[in-house]
């Protein structure tokens, strides 16, 4: 409970920051002159990343199990949804119960190949701040946006490769487990083995370079979706203005807060936007406020159509948490 007041306090200090000093009458009148049908085209590229996320996920999970992007889409649009309404990233765990109770696959070696997707994720927006870096010249705040991403992804990414290909490792994690009692040991070892099935599709430099190939054509995807909606407020952003928009944003989502990410997405947009592109606050946080409703209503409720059909139970998956909690 502790957690979801702070989280809801953190949303409310960014929305304070990112409301600080804006003519609401302005930002009324901003949003009701945009022109909405430009939200057809970009949440249709949405769903298009989201396919291609499938289709990733689909590669990360082949040495466990092999899946098409067909049967996984449901699964990663509950998990959207999840997200979306509930606090922590619960989505995460939602996503690896739908598919473990569908397709029988490991729960453990799930959440691992769920792990590599954030980072993954992660490496990428390092990557898009990058490029964008070459193009324009970042303030302060954003260069640091982009150090504290380096530090936090880098070290983690090279260090599950190098558990992935390194026999060493392997032997050092199971050599540590010996060392645990007896009676939780054999459970130990199988999450153990759980999570390096997960993680094995980094063992091959052709997979791992297919992952990070998807990755980049996921948040391309996403990435065209903000320059979609730029356009209904009469946005004509750069190419490295939308890339640097979509990092920062998403990084900003990493920032424990309510659930939806509210405050923290809308002032990762207007760090950019208003920070260093130039663009206006009022027009720069009508912008953040229908992006952020874009990116939310449509894939929550596609989410909650496919919580429907795969006839999932919030009550088995709060247990099944709890279970693998204690398992890890």
């Amino acid at each position: 409970m502790r957690r979801v007041v702070l989280g809801i306090i953190v949303s409310l200090v960014f929305l304070g920051l990112a409301l600080r000093g804006q003519d609401f009458p302005a930002l009324g009148a901003a949003l009701r002159a945009a022109d909405y049908w430009w939200l057809l085209p970009a949440i249709a590229v949405y769903f298009c990343g989201v396919v291609v996320r499938a289709l990733r996920w689909a590669t990360l999970l082949a040495p466990v199990r092999r899946l098409t992007w067909r049967q996984l889409f449901p699964a990663v649009a509950v998990g959207y949804m999840a997200n979306n309404v509930l606090p922590f990233r619960t989505g995460e765990v939602v996503r690896a119960y739908a598919v473990s109770r569908q397709f029988g696959v490991s729960k453990t070696a799930t959440l691992a190949t769920i792990v590599l997707e954030r980072l993954l994720d992660g490496l990428t927006m390092l990557a898009f701040i990058l490029v964008a870096a070459s193009a324009v010249a970042l303030n302060s705040a954003l260069r640091h946006v982009a150090i504290v991403a380096a530090a936090i992804f880098v070290p983690a990414f090279g260090l599950l490769v190098l558990s992935a290909r390194s026999g060493r490792v392997v032997q050092f994690v199971y050599w540590i487990v010996r060392l645990v009692p007896r009676g939780v040991r054999q459970r130990a070892e199988r999450s153990v083995e759980s999570g390096f099935q997960g993680v094995a599709v980094f063992r091959s430099s052709a997979a791992l370079g297919r992952v990070a190939g998807l990755s980049v054509l996921a948040w391309l995807a996403e990435a065209a979706m903000y320059a979609a909606v730029a356009r209904a407020f009469g946005l004509e952003l750069s190419a490295a203005i939308v890339l640097l928009t979509t990092a920062v944003a998403n990084l900003a989502t990493l920032i424990p807060s309510s659930p939806g990410y509210l405050g923290p997405f809308e002032a990762g947009v207007l760090l950019v936007l208003a920070g260093l592109a130039g663009v206006p606050r009022t027009i720069a946080f009508s912008y953040a406020i229908v992006l952020h409703a874009a990116l939310y209503f449509p894939i929550t409720l596609v989410g909650l159509l496919s919580w429907s059909k795969l006839q999932l139970d919030w009550v088995a998956i709060r247990r099944a948490e709890s279970e693998e909690a204690v398992r890890l």
